[in-house]
């Protein structure tokens, strides 16, 4: 998994090797990427080798070998297959709690996923923050992808938000006039609101997790 600048990146290091034989500096990946540090492309070259897109070759310098192999020559369209199907481009809209309830903010990124995680609709992603739905086998730091819906079948784990402002991710359960959001860890209460206070804003449809 890959994020849109992680991408873009290791697309202007591969282009740039096949056609000179030879890495670019990080003073070109910089200008490449239009930032005004060197630190941020540093924060993205180890992020690219920490998902093993890349290795740096020891004793060599500027030596950059990438071994990730889902390259398209160009940067597809919002949810256009890239490759030959084997990976699609949604949005990435920020953090989202699995414990106390956070506010998601949009974010200019992107991740790429596989295609059997997407279907008819529009997706995006979410970065989970919190413990509370471990049981589920959804745990911090994990990335979920989510169907946009307004409405879900009762049971499914859904992004809910809370009184116009409160995002969550937990299990639906409607009780009547109520609805109940339950976590799947013991340590959390499930918390109950009247129906008016929740608005569904997406289902869970799939999980990426680096390690």
């Amino acid at each position: 998994m890959l994020t849109k600048k992680q991408h873009d990146l290791l697309l202007f290091i591969d282009d740039t090797i096949k056609s000179r034989g030879y890495s670019p500096s990080f003073d070109e990946m910089r200008d490449h990427m239009g930032l005004k540090s060197k630190s941020g492309i540093h924060r993205l070259v180890d992020a690219l080798e920490k998902r093993h897109a890349i290795r740096r070759l020891p004793n060599k310098a500027r030596a950059i070998e990438v071994t990730y192999t889902i390259l398209p020559a160009q940067k597809p369209s919002f949810m256009q297959p890239v490759c030959h199907d084997t990976s699609y481009e949604i949005p990435l809209y920020g953090k989202i709690a699995a414990g106390l309830p956070i506010e998601a903010v949009a974010q200019n990124e992107t991740v790429f996923v596989p295609p059997q995680m997407t279907g008819v609709g529009e997706h995006y992603a979410l970065i989970v923050e919190g413990d509370s739905m471990k049981d589920a086998g959804i745990m911090d730091g994990d990335t979920v992808v989510i169907r946009r819906t307004h409405g879900a079948p009762d049971g499914s784990i859904v992004v809910a938000l809370v009184d116009g402002y409160e995002v969550t991710l937990k299990r639906l359960h409607t009780r009547g006039r109520t609805i109940a959001l339950e976590p799947a860890n013991p340590a959390y209460e499930t918390r109950i609101f009247d129906a008016d206070r929740i608005e569904i804003q997406g289902v869970l449809v799939g999980l990426m997790r680096q390690y």
